[in-house]
């Protein structure tokens, strides 16, 4: 083993204990000393990280910067043990953060996602269930992406209608309960699940056709070959709604409907905030500038609500 790769192993070790999980960050750095290796490199130069971190010619310059970032705070950790480390400058790849405009689903656009899932190609009749049923849970939950994937059977209360979160984004955990339509769904799925794949390899709750948990990887590949499908992306555009863009629709629909329906939004705010698993309701509010309409009813409340107070 290569002096970085026992370096790397002790600087992973170190940080997990601390609760960073570095799930991504730890791949990517395995990444970054296999190059090094491969370049017969002993230690961490400004170069070397460089080239590694701008490699990618796919990508935007932020993931550049994140890519360069993950590889100075490792220099900066092995700076204590390999005095010839260079930790590259934080400003090495400046860059902007630009936003992504988040997109709103339509209703129709979700059914038919989910009616592209429902014929899926599926040896054992399971992968069509597994995909339909996970695309409703993002649209009527707004989870994120991982925190459906990484439910286990015992976090779904169906006969209650509950699902546990644990250990999520911020290490947070939270129960979420769902609508019946969605227990019902859940239920359904559950009992196909179990004819077709009644000793899993996993404990999940979402499983793949040969028993184990589904993974990010299948569902990212798939979601993107059925949005091309049915007209969301262009034919070869890796580029378009994302599957996180579900919980921007379930947001931003339960403040429309709240708006709507003259709801104390300011009131209710932190119970959208905690359903989401957002750490403070600020980042809720980052959501009301998602849409116009939205905006529109808000301004309108305001205005509302200023005449009420106005003598």
């Amino acid at each position: 083993m290569s002096p970085l790769r026992s370096a790397l192993e002790d600087y992973l070790a170190l940080r997990r204990s601390l609760g960073f999980r570095l799930r991504l960050a730890g791949r990517l750095l395995q990444g970054f000393v296999e190059f090094a290796d491969n370049q017969g490199a002993e230690f961490i130069t400004c170069e070397l990280a460089l080239q590694w971190a701008t490699a990618p010619s796919d990508v935007q310059p932020a993931q550049w910067a994140n890519r360069l970032g993950m590889v100075r705070r490792f220099a900066q950790y092995h700076l204590a043990t390999e005095p010839r480390t260079e930790v590259p400058p934080a400003d090495l790849l400046p860059y902007r953060y630009r936003r992504q405009a988040p997109y709103i689903y339509r209703d129709a656009e979700v059914r038919r996602l989910m009616q592209a899932a429902a014929a899926l190609p599926s040896a054992r009749g399971l992968r069509a269930a597994t995909y339909t049923t996970l695309l409703g849970l993002y649209a009527s939950t707004g989870l994120r992406t991982n925190e459906a994937l990484w439910l286990d059977r015992d976090d779904v209360d169906l006969a209650q209608g509950i699902l546990h979160v644990s250990e999520s984004k911020f290490g947070k955990s939270r129960c979420i309960p769902v609508h019946d339509s969605t227990q019902h769904a859940l239920a359904r799925y559950a009992a196909q699940r179990d004819r077709v794949c009644p000793h899993p390899n996993t404990p999940g709750f979402f499983v793949s056709e040969g028993g184990t948990r589904l993974s990010e990887w299948s569902l990212r590949y798939t979601f993107i070959k059925l949005s091309r499908q049915i007209g969301l992306r262009a034919a070869m555009d890796a580029r378009g709604p994302r599957i996180h863009d579900f919980r921007h629709r379930f947001a931003v629909n339960t403040l429309r409907d709240w708006y709507r329906t003259g709801v104390d939004v300011e009131r209710h705010l932190p119970r959208l905030s905690t359903y989401l698993g957002h750490v403070h309701v600020t980042d809720t509010y980052w959501y009301l500038t998602a849409t116009p309409e939205l905006m529109q009813l808000a301004n309108r409340q305001l205005e509302r609500t200023i005449r009420g107070v106005t003598p």
